[in-house]
This record gives C-alpha cells, sequence and structure tokens, in this order.
C-alpha cells in the first residue's frame, strides 16, 4: 500500500505472518496433517483483514505498507530470515515490523500485551492505539524474554528494523479471571504444534478481528508519525556507538 507523503512513502512498515506449519507427518496413526489452524491461519487472515483495511483508506498514510506472508517458521523462521536478508526494499528504509502468529479465537479481551515489552518505541504506539479502542495495554514484560525469539519478528529485530509480537491479553470481556489463562494453558498442551490445531465450533473470532483493528492502528499511527520508532536503551538490537572511547 503506497504512502501518500512524496518522501516518506519510501519508508516501510512491515506486517508479516506465517501461512503453513509443518505439513504432514506419514509417521502418525490417524490424522496426519497439521492444519495449523489458530498457529497461524488466523493470524494469517489477520493480515489480510489488515491489508483490505489499508486498502479501503480514503486517505493512506505517508509511509507505506508492506504485508508479506513468510514461510517455514516452525523450521527456524525460514522465510523471514529469506526476506531480512535479501528484502525487496532496503532495511535502512524499514521503519517496523509487527508480527501476527497465533491469533485469539476466544473473543474479545480488555487488556493487550506484546512480547518484547520495552525493547522500542513500538510499545507506545501499540499503548495508544490501545487507549483508542478503550482497552488496556500492559506496560511491562509478559515473560523472561524468551517468547521474543520465538517468532517471525526475530529475524527483523537481528538486522536492527524495531520490531514486535502483539497479541490478547488474557482477560476475557464477560469471563471469569482466570477464563482466558485456562484457554491458553489448554491449547498450549493439546493442540500447540499438533495435528489437533484445528478449526473449533466452539471459536469465537470477534478477539481475532478486533485485535487486527488494533494492531491497523498501531501500525497506521508509525506510518504517520514524523519520527520513526527507535530502539531503546539497553536493548540488545540497538546499535552500539563507541564514538565515546578514548583509544590508549
Amino acid at each position: 500500500v503506497e504512502g501518500s507523503d512524496p518522501k516518506l512513502k519510501n519508508e516501510y512498515v512491515i506486517y508479516s505472518a506465517h501461512w503453513d506449519h509443518l505439513g504432514k507427518d506419514t509417521n502418525l496413526k490417524g490424522d496426519q496433517i497439521y492444519n495449523g489452524a489458530q498457529d497461524n491461519a488466523v493470524g494469517t487472515a489477520q493480515l489480510l483483514e489488515v491489508a483490505r483495511g489499508f486498502a479501503r483508506l480514503a486517505s493512506k498514510p505517508k509511509r507505506s505498507i508492506l504485508l508479506i506472508a513468510v514461510t517455514a517458521e516452525e523450521k527456524g523462521f525460514l522465510g523471514s530470515r529469506y526476506y531480512a536478508q535479501h528484502p525487496l526494499f532496503p532495511v535502512a528504509k524499514t521503519v517496523a515490523n509487527i508480527n501476527l502468529d497465533g491469533g485469539n479465537v476466544w473473543g474479545v479481551t480488555a487488556d493487550l500485551i506484546t512480547t518484547g515489552y520495552g525493547l522500542s518505541t513500538l510499545d507506545e504506539f501499540l499503548a495508544e492505539a490501545a487507549r483508542i479502542q478503550g482497552r488496556k495495554f500492559i506496560k511491562e514484560a509478559i515473560d523472561n524474554g524468551g517468547l521474543y525469539f520465538g517468532s517471525d519478528q526475530i529475524e527483523f529485530a537481528k538486522v536492527g528494523i524495531p520490531a514486535c509480537f502483539p497479541f490478547s491479553g488474557s482477560e476475557y470481556i464477560g469471563r471469569p479471571k482466570d477464563w482466558g489463562d485456562k484457554k491458553w494453558e489448554a491449547y498450549s498442551q493439546e493442540r500447540y504444534h499438533q495435528v489437533s490445531d484445528e478449526v473449533k465450533l466452539d471459536w469465537d473470532l470477534s478477539g481475532a478481528a478486533e485485535d487486527a483493528k488494533w494492531l491497523l492502528i498501531a501500525g497506521f499511527n508509525v506510518a504517520q508519525a514524523a519520527e520513526r520508532p527507535v530502539w531503546k536503551l539497553g536493548s540488545e538490537f540497538k546499535p552500539v556507538s563507541y564514538t565515546h572511547l578514548t583509544m590508549p
């Protein structure tokens, strides 16, 4: 989606989602197909809806929006790694990556989170988009940082592009406090990276839809901003400057 500003249209905000899973395992009895319904057909569907949203805007954002569906995430982020090493547009002109993976299929949450919180100023864009939606953005790390290294955004980060992997929290509207945690725990134990990750009759995709809107707003604001996102002080992805050192 080409940007509207004569100069800034040559800078890019990337949305990514991996479209495949582990394929087929003929050693299994019965079902042998890794459908990857939640991981990551839902994320790919969100990517398509974000694309439709940007395409329908009467006024396009200043920077351009690039939407890419990558392959072989489960095999070591091979598609996103290939793109990062062979980009369609210069890495130096790519201002951010928003990665969609493992979408929410159980309804709308009041809270929203991101992996790698504290690494870059993308946090502020996600928080503002949540505020616009009337939802709360959790401003703290959700784990020990390991999850940030577990999906396609890491390949963009490794080449210096501020990247995030945001998704729903666990406070599901109209549900008991621990309901969401139980849902995610059951998914992790029973369907994650298994052939049983299939579309379920009890899915409520309103949450995935609201999250797609949230991330469209965030990416739009990134594409409009005067200043591009940057890595925060202390981030391992922030380039180190040695200009202050005195050689002996």
